[in-house]
């Protein structure tokens, strides 16, 4: 059995620098590998990962992100703790409690927690076991869930789906046009994102707001970037984002407009996707969605994606 302690034996601090990036990786996560690059681009900040320690022993942790060069923590992405210590929970409330203090200006609503977690998470006691100790604990700081997210993936082998012939693709005129596609792809949307920014936003904005949070930052060439038309009139039917967002090669986008949904373009559109980023002879292709989009769902299985992971999602009211 482990040696177990008071809350007097318990440190709460952050990481001293990247030095410490091997004690902060004690606790497993799917993601430990990324956390040294993530410090050196500037994405983490050692005073935003933090440590409950009883002497040497990482009892929990935690840890935010941002994009590069953003001012503040954008999620709180990593909230671990040791399994096999029966106080680690408690340890990590006092340390989310300390670090959230420390970090979160005063005042604001906490960064959306965000957690990966294996796809058969609710069929496997011990990760159920794990998962649910960990909401419990954001739970305890007033965060609810919002919604469960399948991680997908393509390999590299896979077939290719077949091609639509009722489409063609074609480069966006401009950045106005694509931006006006997808204010209209928002109208029955079944994204939860999407669907709580149309609770505060008109369409236009929510889709303004998206594009400069995340689509105006990918670097990789725009001409990835495809409107899908109807081969024999040339009407856009929707379009995809094939993108690489600092870690993997991701389809970042995928919408039909409203009057095209339902005629099955959007096999075609992913498919398109998935031809461009396989074309750069890429290691895998991931995306996302949400466990109750069942339409995107099947569309991605259809298109050869395997679920490897989910995504757990908590916030703040």
């Amino acid at each position: 059995m482990p040696a177990h302690g008071t809350a007097s034996d318990l440190v709460l601090r952050p990481i001293s620098g990247p030095e410490e990036i091997d004690l902060f990786t004690a606790l497993p996560y799917t993601i430990n590998h990324e956390l040294a690059d993530d410090l050196a681009e500037d994405r983490r900040r050692p005073g935003w990962m933090w440590l409950a320690l009883r002497g040497e022993r990482v009892v929990a942790r935690l840890a935010w992100w941002a994009r590069t060069g953003t001012g503040e923590p954008v999620y709180l992405d990593i909230l671990d703790v040791d399994d096999s210590d029966p106080d680690a929970g408690d340890a990590a409330r006092a340390l989310y409690a300390k670090a959230s203090a420390a970090v979160l200006p005063e005042g604001t609503t906490p960064p959306e927690y965000e957690r990966f977690v294996p796809a058969d998470w609710r069929e496997d006691p011990a990760a159920r076991r794990a998962v649910e100790t960990r909401m419990s604990v954001l739970e305890s700081a007033g965060a609810r869930l919002t919604v469960e997210r399948l991680r997908l993936e393509w390999r590299p082998g896979t077939e290719l789906p077949p091609r639509d012939p009722r489409l063609a693709f074609r480069p966006a005129l401009d950045d106005a046009e694509l931006l006006a596609l997808q204010t209209r792809t928002l109208e029955g949307t079944l994204d939860f994102h999407s669907q709580d920014d149309l609770k505060r936003m008109t369409p236009a904005e929510a889709a303004q707001a998206q594009w400069e949070e995340e689509f105006a930052r990918y670097t990789t060439p725009r001409e990835w970037w495809q409107i899908a038309t109807l081969a024999d009139t040339g009407e856009a039917v929707g379009f995809v984002i094939p993108a690489h967002n600092g870690y993997n090669p991701v389809l970042a986008y995928i919408g039909v407009v409203p009057e095209h949904r339902g005629k099955g373009y959007i096999h075609g559109i992913l498919g398109e996707g998935t031809r461009i980023l396989a074309a750069q002879d890429v290691p895998r292709i991931r995306a996302a969605t949400d466990l109750g989009n069942v339409p995107m769902a099947n569309a991605f299985v259809r298109a050869g994606y395997v679920n490897f992971e989910r995504a757990i999602n908590m916030a703040w009211a």
